[in-house]
This record gives structure tokens, C-alpha cells and sequence, in this order.
């Protein structure tokens, strides 16, 4: 069919199979004359693939500017696309801590007998959202099984009034006191030759102090029982909350086979607005590491097991910290009342009660420290038994009727945070720690303290000084100290009382310590 091609320079292509059995392929092709063989291609290294991924992307994809220009676009309308989508998907199949627990019922199964403190100067919220939530509250657990202690001081008579209005409405035993503190009785720190400070937490820890006092007597005689123990302590701040979550806060958080909570405290998250979570400053997580950003998952996924971060990501309603209060927190009663606490032959066991650090400038939260005089108490009482302090992110409170309308919407998106959260944790080197963290409790440890030191003359009565004159007198002094709970509560600053303010004006200033301590503020 096919005929033998007749060019003369044809030759019949032989069995390569057969004719160069010997002599591989490749070897046996010799290059003409002027021509050199080849370089060998470079190999594949790390930094070749960087430069065609990062540096000349065009050549890679073999893509024109155009082209490539008209790619961009696509992954950016491909990014948008699959964001709406998970903004769209994840309030729907996967929202956060939106799904209360079954046993959750906003009740007092139980009937446990409640002891309620609060601190509160707000007339607005007294007549309004806290005390209906109040009133509400002593209904659910019942008014035989309540006892309602409320302390003010120096707050004005709109105050008083409102509070005389609730304690006539509310159906459980109350103690309702409006009261003077005498501030000339509180310590001083001299900070400069014309100006003494009174810690602003210190003021703050007698105040809470006052309104827990009554928790001591023997006997709380209600309407028509008398309470002779108390199960559990409901310490309330001027918020705005469910009565039901309150309720569930007390008798569902973190609850055992028998139906009991197993917590020697448990705490709410107050919001300071629909997304921001407020106080970080008495928060600390499982390992005494300072909070995360203040958005959910709240805790940094960091540190030796990052229990608080991983108890968030499951959805537990008994997240394990070390401190928290957020504006209502529930105690184990006992731990308040000195005739509860169990006896010890070497040494007398001293009931919790609110206080402050000495240090001029060293401060931690009043909610903190309690949390580590608990903590120590309940090791001491137990022989090494570990308390138990949760925080129950299903229960949340606010500060405005507004952001706690808003509260079980913004939950629903709130793990679309989480990557956000991990990643600037990381940038920021998070978790924080207080340099005072690992200081032994009970032994004597050295420290940095800073020390006022009068001028030689004393200066006249009228000259002024301002807080960067701080330095110049004064220094810092190494000395010898016991360790108390609570060192990773503290910060580097005063938090001071003004001597003087004018209306409307904040009445405390934060100051910090003065150079030369020679510490890091955070390890």
C-alpha cells in the first residue's frame, strides 16, 4: 500500500531494540559539530520554591499580567464568598455557648439556703433592672431559703430611698444598710511630701467586707424559718442579669451524678458591650496566667496544658480558672463563716474576707485575692485538695440593659474570634503571667519595694508636686518578705483614692511604680 521512500539520503531505521542492545539511548547521541551539551537543571531547593511562589509568580503559573491580575481578583471574591458563607453558617450549626444544658432549669432544686451581698450606688438600676432581678431572684430560690444583705455608703439620699423602696418589696429576711466609712481610718501611702493616698482597693475591699458581715450570725431568722447554715454566698455587682441564670449559676454549674455542683466558686462574664468581656483584671486562667483579649475564646491556647482555653473550645459550663468574678459570683457559704471551717489542732483557720496588698506599688483586685485566700484555705482544710473555681461562660451579665439585650445574639457568632484570638495572642506573646506568680506561698522571698524618703527640708505646705516627681523621693529597697496568696494577682501600679476631685470626675488614678525596680512587669 505504501511505497519505500526513494530519497537518497534514506536509510531503514533498524530494531533499536536489537541494534543497541548494548550502548543506552541517550549515550549513543552525539551532538553536531558547534554544539555544546546542556547544563544540568538546577535542583529543587526551599529557596527555589519561595522565589517562584512569592517572587516571580507569573512564571510559575505561566499566567500573563492580565491574567494573573484577574486571578487575584478571583480569590479575593472566593475569600468573601466562603466569609458570608461562615457568617451565615456558623450562628445556625455551630454557635457558641447558645445551647443551655437540659438540667439547666432556673431553679433551687435542692432547696439551699442562699446568703446575697451586693455593693450598689446606682438609684436607676435599684429601681429598675437589678432590683426587679433581685426581687425576682429571692422568688425563684424561695424567700425562706434567702438572706439579703446590701451595703452602700455616703451615696446621696436618692440611694437610700431606693434601697429602703426594694428592702419593703422583696419577701426573703434583708439587711439593708446605707452607711458612712470613715476614710481617715484606712492606711496611707506617702507618695510625695504634700500627698498621702489611700489604695483605691483597699476602700473597696472593706466595702464588700460590710455587706457579707451579717453572713457570721449564728442564726438568719426569715418570715417563718430560721437559717442556721447557709449552702451557698451570691455575691452580686450593680449589673443587669437573669434571675434564671443567676439561679442556674448557683444550683446547675458544673453539677455531679447526684445532681449537686461540685464548685467552691463559680463565676458569670459581665460584658461591657455586646462583644467585649470586662474583667480581666480579677481573671486569671488554670496555670495563674493573666486572661486573654477580651473576646471570645477569652483564655490564649498557651502556657503547659491550656485547660481554661480547651475547656472553652468544648463548650463546658465549668471552664477551670484560678480567679474570675464577672459582676456575680457563687461561693461555697462555708468558706465565709468562721463556725463552718473545719478544725485544725496546729493552727486556727481564719474565715475568707476581702483585702488588698500593702505595697505602695504593687496592687491586685480585691475579686482576685479572695479567690487565692479560697484556693489556700481549702489546700490547708483538705490536706492538698486543689479548689475548684469556675467560670460559666452561659451565664453573662452587663453593665446597661442595652448590651445585655444584645447578649444572646452576639454569642451565637462568637467562634468566628477564634482564629483572630489565637493569632494576635501570638503576635502579642501571650499569656501574661505576674512576676510574683511562682512565689512560694508561706516562705520568706526576697523583694523590690519602694520606699518613700522625706526631702532634708521639708518643702512649704504650698508648693506642688505632680506624680512625675514620684522618683525623687523615694528608692527602691530590697526586702525580706513571707509570701502571701495571690502574688499572680497583682500589677506593677497604685491604683490611689484622690485626695481631691471635681463632680463627675473619676475618683482614683492608676500610678505607675517608679523606674528602677529592675523586674519585668510580665514572665
Amino acid at each position: 500500500m505504501f511505497s519505500r521512500n526513494r530519497h537518497r539520503d534514506y536509510q531503514p531505521v533498524g530494531d533499536l531494540a536489537h541494534d543497541h542492545a548494548e550502548e543506552p539511548l541517550l549515550e549513543s547521541f552525539e551532538l553536531e559539530e558547534g554544539h555544546e551539551k546542556p547544563p544540568p537543571r538546577p535542583p529543587v531547593t526551599p529557596r527555589s520554591i519561595i522565589y517562584y511562589l512569592c517572587l516571580n509568580p507569573t512564571r510559575l503559573c505561566g499566567l500573563g499580567r492580565g491574567r494573573w491580575k484577574r486571578l487575584i481578583v478571583r480569590c479575593i471574591l472566593f475569600f468573601f464568598i466562603a466569609s458570608l458563607m461562615l457568617l451565615f453558617i456558623t450562628p445556625i450549626f455551630n454557635p457558641s455557648y447558645s445551647i443551655r444544658p437540659a438540667h439547666y432549669k432556673g431553679n433551687n432544686p435542692h432547696n439551699e439556703k442562699v446568703f446575697i451581698a451586693a455593693n450598689i450606688i446606682d438609684e436607676d438600676m435599684i429601681r429598675g433592672p437589678w432590683g426587679n432581678a433581685v426581687k425576682n431572684l429571692v422568688e425563684l430560690i424561695g424567700p425562706d431559703n434567702v438572706y439579703l444583705s446590701i451595703y452602700e455608703n455616703d451615696s446621696g439620699d436618692g440611694v437610700k430611698n431606693a434601697l429602703h423602696e426594694l428592702s419593703a418589696v422583696v419577701k426573703c429576711r434583708s439587711n439593708i444598710i446605707s452607711g458612712h466609712i470613715d476614710l481617715d481610718k484606712f492606711p496611707r501611702i506617702q507618695i510625695l511630701p504634700n500627698d498621702s493616698r489611700i489604695k483605691r482597693l483597699s476602700y473597696l475591699a472593706q466595702v464588700r467586707n460590710h455587706a457579707i458581715e451579717p453572713i457570721e450570725y449564728t442564726n438568719a431568722t426569715t418570715s417563718t424559718s430560721t437559717i442556721t447554715k447557709f449552702d451557698k454566698l451570691l455575691f452580686l455587682n450593680d449589673v443587669v442579669f437573669s434571675p434564671r441564670d443567676a439561679a442556674d449559676l448557683l444550683f446547675a454549674t458544673g453539677v455531679s451524678t447526684t445532681g449537686r455542683t461540685t464548685y467552691h466558686a463559680a463565676c458569670a462574664m459581665d460584658y461591657i458591650n455586646p462583644l467585649k468581656f470586662y474583667d480581666r483584671f480579677a481573671m486569671r486562667d488554670h496555670e495563674y496566667y493573666e486572661a486573654g483579649l477580651p473576646f471570645f475564646p477569652w483564655f490564649v491556647n498557651g502556657g503547659r496544658n491550656a485547660d481554661s482555653f480547651h475547656d472553652v473550645m468544648a463548650m463546658s459550663d465549668s471552664v477551670r480558672v484560678k480567679s474570675c468574678w464577672g459582676g456575680m459570683v457563687a461561693f461555697e457559704a462555708k468558706w465565709f463563716r468562721q463556725q463552718d471551717l473545719p478544725q485544725k489542732p496546729e493552727r486556727e483557720l481564719k474565715a475568707l474576707r476581702f483585702r488588698s496588698e500593702p505595697d505602695a506599688f504593687w496592687d491586685a483586685s480585691e475579686c482576685c485575692l479572695i479567690h487565692a485566700d479560697l484556693e489556700a484555705l481549702v489546700t490547708d482544710s483538705h490536706l492538698g485538695t486543689q479548689a475548684r473555681i469556675f467560670v460559666n461562660p452561659y451565664i453573662r451579665t452587663a453593665y446597661d440593659a442595652n448590651t445585655f439585650s444584645w447578649l444572646e445574639f452576639t454569642r451565637r457568632f462568637e467562634r468566628l474570634f477564634t482564629v483572630p484570638h489565637m493569632l494576635i495572642g501570638w503576635l502579642l506573646r501571650q499569656p501574661w503571667a505576674a512576676v510574683r506568680r511562682n512565689d512560694p506561698v508561706g516562705r520568706t522571698i526576697s523583694r523590690r519595694e519602694w520606699t518613700y524618703q522625706a526631702p532634708a527640708r521639708p518643702p512649704p505646705k504650698d508648693q506642688k508636686f505632680g506624680i512625675a516627681d514620684i522618683p525623687q523621693f523615694g528608692r527602691w529597697e530590697t526586702v525580706q518578705r513571707q509570701a502571701t496568696p495571690g502574688g499572680w494577682c497583682g500589677f506593677p501600679f497604685l491604683l490611689a483614692l484622690k485626695n481631691e476631685y471635681k463632680p463627675g470626675e473619676r475618683r482614683w488614678e492608676k500610678i505607675f511604680e517608679p523606674p528602677g525596680a529592675n523586674r519585668p512587669a510580665f514572665t
